[in-house]
């Protein structure tokens, strides 16, 4: 069986994060950044196999036989799970082939409701790509013997202890509480311990010695550089305690659940990213991310 290594996969995980922050001027880069790697020698078997049957240009066919005026398109995917991966391969390589293409199809398929070409550059991303990276790790570590590096959890995983950082959306931090409670994790949530006289950082630090840290970006706040629109945010304080563990953990440590249309951090680059979908999708996704960092979870107890 062909090996794969670990980091290979990491760095496409990178990759589609620094696509999910790119606008119209960045894009180029990114994409091709993101070919490259899908390029690499390790993959080629892998990518033929998912490419070699479909014809991108009979897809873009069928796309525009389902739409009406232009930037009212809506994609068409294929059925399988495969074919889905294969078409977004062929994407891909087009978007980093043609500049034009990809600022066509965005305005064709991904019309963000103005003008803004950025805007329509952001929804294409969001569009294809959110769950890309995911389920192309998932058909590659099916696929072949993935090479794992060695872990550097602590033991204090072992003691199941789970950080919850939230700002004011106490529904969320609720819902998120009681599913890992379920699964049968302690978890710590800041303003629910005793100040002890200490301040933010310290009580933060006090209670740092955790295996897995839950991040909850929620529309708090609004922000914005000076001279642009502001739109919605998390609350800083959010912000702070995601950065101190991102700098404390390994990556695959922390989960980040987007709740709404919320800024997300720039810096925020190989962490994993949701979004908290009110259907409840987000208990599956974090109870993999949570059995992925080495913990013992029943899934069973997730459906």
């Amino acid at each position: 069986m062909q090996s794969i290594d670990q980091e290979l996969l990491h760095k496409i995980e990178n990759a589609i994060g620094d696509l999910m922050l790119a606008d119209s001027k960045t894009f180029d880069r990114y994409i091709k950044k993101l070919l490259r790697l899908l390029r690499e020698p390790a993959l080629e078997a892998i990518v033929f196999t998912l490419k070699k049957d479909l014809d991108l240009n009979a897809w873009l066919r069928n796309n525009e036989h389902s739409n009406g005026m232009g930037g009212t398109g809506s994609i068409v995917w294929p059925e399988t799970t495969e074919e889905e991966l294969g078409i977004i391969i062929l994407l891909t390589e087009r978007f980093a082939e043609e500049s034009s293409f990809a600022m066509g199809f965005s305005y064709e398929y991904c019309y963000a409701g103005n003008n803004n070409v950025s805007s329509n550059f952001n929804n294409m991303v969001r569009i294809i790509y959110s769950t890309f990276a995911r389920e192309l790790v998932e058909y590659i570590q099916e696929k072949t013997a993935v090479i794992q590096p060695e872990k550097r959890l602590t033991g204090l995983a072992s003691a199941r202890k789970v950080f919850i950082v939230h700002g004011h959306d106490g529904q969320a931090k609720e819902a998120v509480a009681r599913f890992l409670e379920k699964l049968n994790f302690e978890v710590i949530i800041l303003n629910e311990r005793a100040n002890r006289a200490l301040t933010l950082i310290e009580k933060i630090e006090a209670h740092s010695d955790v295996g897995f840290v839950v991040v909850l970006l929620t529309p708090d706040d609004f922000g914005a550089a000076k001279g642009e629109e502001a739109r919605s945010r998390a609350r800083q304080n959010v912000i702070l305690e995601l950065g101190y563990f991102a700098g404390k953990l390994d990556r695959h440590q922390i989960c980040v659940l987007k709740r709404g249309e919320v800024e997300v951090p720039s810096d925020l680059l190989g962490v994993m990213l949701e979004a908290f979908d009110e259907n409840g999708g987000w208990k599956m996704i974090l109870g993999r991310e949570l059995k992925g960092a080495g913990f013992e979870v029943d899934l069973n107890l997730v459906l």
